[in-house]
């Protein structure tokens, strides 16, 4: 990376001017409570408000979006205090997500619902009076197989509409969508699938990814054959237009889903806390956790994160770069919620700044790699590119180093919210985040998000500020999960986040919220550095190591036990035409010495071909750390979880 882009973290970057602060749809939303008797001078104040009357705020939400659906006259909450407590948001409400999705097709029918492209050239655009319609035909299509209220659809699909319109008929069916995407391997989606035995699965026959096909046939069948409650396999020919169902037991054509002439969209109304989805923790060791959201939920915390906080609405084209086995997935798709266009994209991130540029994108969300990665290469979309509709941009999946920040505000645009966000499939959405209410400084997230009660604890357990401490939330949120998948009793659920403080929910990260209300997350929790009692997030690490040019990509391994100093691990992925020679080594040791601690100094640095990483983008530490420890590849890490399994054999002891 090049040293114009070095900067402090806290370094300012940004300040929104008036005007951004007198359009923006957050400020909207504080004179309309102003009109209401609700006073809110900043936004800490709104936030305090938001955090400290958690039900006026929600319903206040549903009230300021005119939600489609039955508010009643029920309380905004019943029981709890959390979901594995017995809590209930809304009793009494009904609403359907796919209603709320397409009232714009009603509202302003010709308006561009979905603009779509692939790395193979495909190009489409999608109106919401066409969208509805699509939606209405396989709508019938699955009803005709049996679908209905509580039945689930797999999807085996790409990042393209087909996945879009069968979700939302699915959705408004008052049935549970669950996807994956067709670069999963047959084990991984049936380790998923079987687990919610769906009544109907829809797949592609195959994809495309960095200039190459991947015929995915064979692994159709074989996840037919492994989920025997299937009434039918629905074959979408993606990769080849002639492609058939004839090897499939249950084979459909996607052709004959769609009831044409039925064009009338019916929602089934369901409870608030119906299950609208599935979604999966990411795999790597044991069954991926089955994360069940409701409707309710989802609409709520979706309406609230990309109005209030990513200043998004009709008028507004939205793309972040996913796929369907992604949560992010299912956040893009939520841009259809406040009547944004949404950019679907299927293929390799080749360029997708040129993509952003082409389809007229407002706010483009990527992955924090993606943005270093660009800055290594030297890009200046902002001078390259005609990108002046931009008006943000969302870094996810990773911590956003203060570097990657200041080259945003170099190369692609200065008049621009640069949101990087943190949080999770768990919630489905990112809890901490930014506002166009607030400066930008290098390495700080701006916010807290509205209605989302985080806190930093301290050793104690008692909330800490202006240091490090574990990531929790205090107060509960309408999209924290309805359950998970036949979890009788609640005992996963309540493993998995209040395990180690019962009635918070704890999330597994460190994080520092600064006396201001700014937040910096330092990674996973349970994947520290504790060297000579100095802990550290992994995030400090690769933000000094990934910043030499010859580094490619890094992974660092504390292979201590509780109670015992392991020793401190650094596997570097080399630039092509790098050699790890013992100049380069002797410069990262001083540079680590230098920037984090002596302490921290690596034991060990190894080449490696590659860095090994989740099919959604996220470093292997905590499985690697299992491996370097003893226990077997396979136990550790689950292959069909990977986008590189062929890696982990570099770093068996």
């Amino acid at each position: 990376m090049s040293r114009d882009h070095e900067v402090s973290e806290g370094s300012a970057l940004w300040e929104p001017s008036e005007q951004v602060v007198a359009n923006a749809r957050v400020t909207r939303f504080v004179h309309w409570l102003w009109d209401r008797g609700v006073r809110a001078e900043s936004y800490d104040d709104l936030w305090r408000w938001s955090v400290t009357e958690v039900d006026a705020f929600w319903d206040a939400v549903w009230s300021h979006f005119e939600v489609v659906g039955t508010r009643g006259d029920g309380p905004v909450r019943a029981g709890g205090p959390m979901p594995v407590d017995g809590l209930r948001w809304f009793p009494g409400a009904t609403l359907n997500y796919a209603a709320n999705a397409l009232r714009r097709a009603s509202e302003a029918p010709d308006e561009t619902a979905v603009v779509f492209r692939s790395e193979a050239g495909g190009h489409r655009v999608l109106p919401y009076r066409e969208l509805a319609l699509h939606v209405a035909e396989v709508r019938a299509g699955l009803a005709d197989l049996g679908v209905g209220k509580g039945d689930r659809v797999a999807a085996y699909l790409p990042n393209i509409p087909e996945a879009l319109i069968c979700f939302l008929a699915t959705a408004s069916l008052g049935a549970i969508w669950s996807s994956c995407s067709p670069d999963f391997g047959s084990s991984s989606v049936i380790d998923r699938f079987a687990q919610i035995e769906p009544k109907v699965l829809i797949a592609v026959d195959g994809y495309a990814y960095n200039g190459k096909r991947f015929d995915r046939r064979d692994v159709v069948a074989e996840i037919e054959a492994a989920l025997p409650t299937l009434a039918a396999t629905v074959l979408i020919p993606y990769l080849d237009p002639a492609a058939s169902p004839d090897g499939l037991r249950l084979g459909v054509p996607y052709r004959d889903l769609p009831r044409r002439g039925h064009d009338t969209l019916e929602f089934e109304d369901v409870p608030f806390d119906h299950p609208l989805w599935v979604v999966y923790s990411s795999g790597t060791t044991g069954l991926p956790k089955p994360i069940v959201h409701g409707h309710g939920g989802v609409v709520l915390e979706h309406l609230k994160a990309l109005s209030f906080h990513q200043d998004l609405g009709p008028g507004d084209v939205f793309f972040w770069y996913t796929t369907t086995g992604w949560m992010m997935w299912n956040y893009l798709i939520g841009g259809l919620l406040v009547g944004s266009t949404v950019v679907m994209y299927d293929g390799a991130p080749l360029d997708l700044w040129t993509l952003a540029a082409e389809t007229g994108v407002t706010y483009m969300g990527v992955g924090a790699p993606y943005i270093m990665a660009s800055a290594k290469e030297g890009r200046t979309p902002g001078r390259d590119l005609d990108l002046s509709g931009l008006r943000g941009i969302g870094s996810t999946g990773s911590p956003l180093p203060p570097e990657g920040f200041a080259w945003v505000y170099d190369a692609v645009g200065s008049d621009l919210l640069l949101g990087s966000f943190s949080g999770g499939t768990d919630l489905c959405t990112g809890f901490v985040g930014p506002s166009p209410l607030l400066p930008l400084r290098a390495g700080v997230i701006q916010c807290r998000g509205l209605g989302a009660k985080v806190e930093a604890f301290g050793d104690d357990g008692e909330p800490v500020v202006g240091e490090v401490g574990e990531l929790v939330i205090t107060e509960p949120m309408p999209s924290m999960p309805v359950s998970f998948w036949k979890d009788e009793g609640g005992e996963r659920y309540r493993d998995s986040y209040f395990g180690m403080y019962p009635g918070v929910w704890r999330h597994g990260d460190w994080i520092k919220i600064l006396p201001d209300g700014g937040c910096v997350i330092y990674g996973r929790s349970d994947s520290t550095l504790n060297r000579g009692g100095v802990r550290m997030g992994t995030a400090d690490f690769y933000r000094v190591v990934e910043a030499f040019e010859e580094i490619a990509d890094s992974l660092v391994i504390d292979t201590g036990r509780l109670g015992q100093e392991g020793r401190l691990l650094l596997y570097v992925q080399l630039a092509p035409g790098v050699s790890l020679a013992d100049d380069l080594v002797a410069r990262l040791k001083r540079e680590i010495r230098s920037a984090l601690s002596p302490r921290h100094v690596p034991d060990e640095i190894n080449a490696v071909p590659g860095i090994p990483r989740t099919l959604s983008g996220k470093k292997l530490e905590v499985p690697v750390r299992k491996i370097l420890q003893g226990t077997p590849v396979d136990r550790a890490a689950n292959r069909d979880s990977l986008a590189n399994p062929e890696v982990l054999v570099h770093f068996t002891p």
